[in-house]
């Protein structure tokens, strides 16, 4: 294969892993934030808020616990992890390919 043509994959690759790492960051940070009872009309906890309830709206009220920050860590941790394994996975396979 050409070196652009890797070189290309390469740059895939690393879109694909960084696009996961900040759904994931954006999740812990809304799991550190529920935790640490953040102001939630501050601006920076709506906004973080707000896109986390978004990439976790697939599993929310997934675990129906009572404690409310175990269901959180989970209900949003969950979908963290997912993120990063597929976006991993998907960048891994990118750069051998």
């Amino acid at each position: 294969m050409s070196r652009s043509y890797r070189h290309g994959s390469n740059q895939a690759a690393t879109v694909v892993a960084v696009v996961a790492d900040v759904m994931a960051v954006i999740l812990g940070l809304w799991i550190l934030f529920a935790l640490l009872d953040a102001n939630r009309a501050n601006d920076l906890v709506t906004v973080v808020h707000d896109a986390a309830s978004w990439l976790a709206s697939w599993s929310h009220d997934l675990f129906t616990m009572d404690t409310d920050w175990l269901r959180t860590v989970l209900n949003y941790g969950l979908p963290a992890v997912v993120y990063l394994f597929i976006g991993h996975t998907i960048a891994g396979r990118l750069r051998r390919g």
